[in-house]
């Protein structure tokens, strides 16, 4: 288990980066073909898309709770799901957060809130009623481990690298559209130019993938780290295969929050190739949760 928590951190690390040094390429084309010196294109990217982010940052929650239809509950109305949470959290030593229930039969469930103080869990009715004891124990302890280990900040960080990296190669392609730049002449200049058209088109394509890269990763490591805090990484392995077999998708199902959950709530019939994926494939992970078993 500490090996595949080890590992998912240093993958994570090395992903972030790969993104800072596209960032940075990008920038420095940019600032030879428009700049001054002064890297304030650059800089203006990243205070723009940060801007952008702080609001689904401090918002996101509350966002994500209300377009899934999520309730909130106290003890007395389920204290089955409760006590387990509350267990957990024990063990974790972390503060309990507050408990949502989604009243769909798909099996699934998802944390939000950028620090354990303000964290929430929601939990579906067909993860509290298919699931037997241990194994929502531990979808309860992947996604308890998703606030431990930060990952909702880790993401936000991430996103504004995204939208940096988006606003740098718009501001590029407009420029040279209309005529922008300076005038560059000699062959050097044209390399630069064709350098950084071809970078401006592709580099948001490469830092989309790298952050749906990034958000498989932590679902790796809020794996591990569930199976840690469990001490029983058959649990979720069951869980996950219980929710491949199930295979059903949600009712309030959105891509503006399909990342958040412990799997997509999408229906799965469709092959989708990995790179563009929110999830990494679910007998990958059980495969992983069964090795940490031996």
């Amino acid at each position: 288990m500490y090996k595949e928590i080890d590992s998912n951190k240093r993958n994570s690390v090395i992903l972030m980066m790969v993104f800072i040094a596209i960032i940075i390429g990008l920038g420095y084309v940019l600032e030879l073909a428009f700049g001054d010196g002064s890297y304030a294109i650059v800089y203006i990217a990243v205070i723009f898309s940060l801007a952008s982010v702080l609001v689904s940052y401090f918002q996101g929650d509350k966002i994500a709770l209300s377009a899934t239809g999520a309730k909130a509950i106290k003890k007395e109305d389920n204290k089955y799901l409760y006590n387990m949470v509350e267990n957990l959290c024990i063990t974790t030593g972390s503060p309990v957060p507050h408990i949502y229930i989604i009243e769909d039969m798909a099996i699934n469930a998802f944390a939000t809130g950028r620090k354990p103080e303000l964290a929430s869990i929601a939990v579906t009715r067909g993860a509290i009623e298919k699931l037997n004891n241990e194994e929502l124990e531990g979808v309860l302890a992947h996604e308890l481990s998703h606030i431990k280990n930060y990952d909702i900040r880790f993401m936000m960080l991430v996103a504004v690298m995204v939208g940096a990296v988006v606003m740098m190669s718009d501001f590029f392609l407009r420029s040279r559209l209309w005529g922008g730049g300076r005038d560059r002449k000699n062959n050097a200049g044209g390399v630069i130019l064709i350098v950084g058209i071809v970078l401006a088109i592709l580099s948001p394509l490469i830092a989309e993938l790298i952050k749906l890269a990034i958000s498989r990763r932590r679902e790796y490591l809020a794996d591990a780290s569930g199976a840690l805090i469990t001490r029983y990484p058959e649990g979720l392995a069951a869980a996950l295969e219980k929710i491949n077999r199930d295979n059903q998708p949600m009712q309030r199902a959105s891509k503006a929050t399909a990342h958040f959950f412990i799997s997509s709530p999408f229906r799965g019939g469709k092959k989708i190739s990995n790179l563009f994926a929110t999830h990494p494939p679910i007998a990958d992970r059980v495969k992983k949760l069964r090795g940490m078993g031996r």
